[in-house]
Parts: structure tokens; C-alpha cells; sequence
């Protein structure tokens, strides 16, 4: 029989097991969120939990828990209460939001994003409003952009329209004018969500000729319908959110989970996989489900789906989307 002293013991560690993430996360989201200097932000995250443990570890087992979750849920209820918007000073490059609209064969898409970089951080903000024709959608490619850890890639999803013409998404944050990017942040209601429609001259050149990150490119292979039917997806999601904003979440509304999304609804059920949070193996897994040519092996693939060298010999060539697919 064990002692009084040993399940006092044992209370107070499954007491501490559930408390502990509760205090951490309140605390985040107090130093995170709060309309304060970022010091003052940052004292409060971290005596508010820490005030909420002491309750708990002192006070009568039953008081000491009403009042460490009375606590918690008065940070939830503030920061449940935040509400996204689409009306701030945005950064000049997420400033227009796109939509679409589909006339029989007809899409049309305002807003599309096709910026002249002169570096990173300095360009011409340019919205084009542009039409395609339905009927020569042929395909969709992914790019998939890795900065460093290989776990970690972005994820860009562009519609073929064949000669040369492209219809790229990209899905991010939404920075305002005073913001950098924060991954910690982006768990916190930082950012609102943003989806780029935009050339790919925009999206691909800046991230291989600027940024200098490695842009892999491949071909998805789907069913015949699985194009069209992506894109109406996509144009719905570009419609809600110029109507209804949302939080951006690195781990729940992010790149990746908006194009797996569309593809189990129109293609079949993907298994859960690792690969789905590590982003960067998410051509892997598209290579395993069958989603990629498998007449190679994968590492081989892999290699040749880098296009950075042909991207900075295309440089800004209107004809830029045919260069990066030369002889693939």
C-alpha cells in the first residue's frame, strides 16, 4: 500500500503534467498578444502563469484548480476575442486581395500580383486584373522552396494554361507595414491569412533571384478533372477571404494543408503521414502516393527538379514560366 505522503507525491506530478502546458501556452499568448512593449508584454507572460502555479501548487487541491483554470480561461476568452481583418496598413506586396469569377469558360482574376523586383525588399507593387480561358487548363505544377532545414519548405500550387501561361497561388501571411515574420508568432493569431495570385515571374523569380532559395519544380499527376476542380477550390478560398478574413497558423492553415485539403476532396484519401507537418518532405510523399513520375528514382527526381540555375538565366524574360521548364 503506498504511503499518504508517496500518492501526495503523485497527485502533485499529475497535477504539475496537466498544468504545465496550460501555464506555457498562457503564457505565450500573454507576451505574444498583448497591446504592450514587448518587455512589459513579457513580464506578464510570465507572472500571470507563474502566479496561477503557485495557486495550484498552495492552495487547497480543489480551490487551488478553480482558480489556476478560472485564470486560464480569462486569457482564452481575451484571446478568442481577437478578430482578423482585412482592413490595416498592409505591406505594399499583400495590400490588394485577389478574387475570381468563372463565366461559363471564362475565369477571371483581379488582383493578380506580378511585382518588379529590384531586390527583396525593393520593387514596383503591380495588381493585374487577367482573364483565362478554362478550356486550355492542362495541368498544375508544384514548387516547392527550401531556405535551409530540410524539414522546412513553402509551397506554391500554379495552374498551366499551356503556351507559357501560368496561374500561381501562394498561400502566406499577411504582414502589415510595421511586421516581420515570426514563426513563434504565426501560432498566436499574429497574422491574418493571405493567398497570392500571382505571375510566376513574381512568385518564383523573387524567391530564386532574390531570396536565393532552392525552388524545386514538379508535375502533378491527378485525373483529368482534378486541375479545374483544384482551381474552383482555390477561387472559393480567394472569395471567403476577401469576405470573411482568417488567422494564419503555421501548423493548422498553412501552404500545405490548403493544397492537400482540395486534393483528398477531389482525388482520393491521403494517409496521414510525417511527412505532412515536415513540409520539406512533401515531395516525397507525393512521389510515394503516386502524385509525381515515378519513371525515376525519387533521389534522382529530387536533383533534377532544381531550377534555380535556369530561373537567374531567365532573369526577367517575359517569357520567363517557358525558360524554367526547358527541357523537363
Amino acid at each position: 500500500m503506498a504511503s499518504p505522503s508517496s500518492e501526495s507525491r503523485s497527485r502533485g506530478f499529475r497535477r504539475a503534467l496537466l498544468a504545465l502546458p496550460l501555464a506555457l501556452w498562457m503564457g505565450l499568448a500573454l507576451a505574444l498578444r498583448l497591446p504592450l512593449p514587448p518587455l512589459l508584454a513579457g513580464a506578464v507572460g510570465l507572472l500571470v502563469p507563474s502566479g496561477g502555479l503557485a495557486l495550484l501548487a498552495r492552495g487547497p487541491r480543489g480551490r487551488g484548480w478553480a482558480c489556476f483554470l478560472g485564470l486560464f480561461a480569462a486569457v482564452l476568452g481575451g484571446y478568442l476575442a481577437l478578430r482578423p481583418s482585412n482592413h490595416r496598413d498592409w505591406m505594399p506586396d499583400v495590400a490588394q486581395i485577389p478574387s475570381g469569377t468563372i463565366n461559363g469558360d471564362r475565369l477571371t482574376v483581379r488582383h493578380v500580383r506580378n511585382c518588379l523586383y529590384r531586390s527583396e525588399f525593393e520593387y514596383e507593387p503591380r495588381f493585374e486584373d487577367r482573364t483565362y480561358d478554362l478550356r486550355r487548363l492542362q495541368g498544375m505544377d508544384l514548387f516547392l522552396v527550401s531556405w535551409g532545414p530540410r524539414h522546412i519548405a513553402h509551397t506554391i500550387l500554379s495552374f498551366d494554361f499551356g503556351a507559357g501561361e501560368h496561374l500561381a497561388f501562394s498561400i502566406e501571411t499577411r504582414k502589415e507595414r510595421h511586421e516581420t515574420y515570426s514563426a513563434l508568432r504565426s501560432f498566436f493569431r499574429e497574422y491574418e491569412v493571405c493567398i497570392v495570385a500571382g505571375d510566376e515571374r513574381d512568385l518564383i523569380r523573387l524567391r530564386t533571384n532574390h531570396r536565393h532559395e532552392q525552388v524545386r519544380l514538379y508535375r502533378l499527376v491527378t485525373p483529368p478533372q482534378g486541375p479545374r476542380l483544384l482551381l474552383e477550390d482555390y477561387l472559393a478560398r480567394l472569395n471567403g477571404l476577401a469576405e470573411r478574413p482568417e488567422w494564419y497558423n503555421a501548423l493548422t492553415a498553412n501552404c500545405t494543408t490548403a493544397i492537400l485539403g482540395p486534393v483528398r476532396r477531389h482525388t482520393r484519401r491521403l494517409p496521414w503521414s510525417w511527412k505532412l507537418v515536415a513540409s520539406g518532405h512533401l515531395d516525397e510523399y507525393l512521389y510515394d502516393q503516386g502524385f509525381l513520375d515515378r519513371s525515376l528514382p525519387f533521389p534522382q527526381l529530387r536533383e533534377r527538379a532544381l531550377i534555380n540555375e535556369q530561373a537567374e538565366r531567365a532573369d526577367q524574360d517575359p517569357a520567363f514560366s517557358l525558360r524554367i521548364r526547358e527541357g523537363r
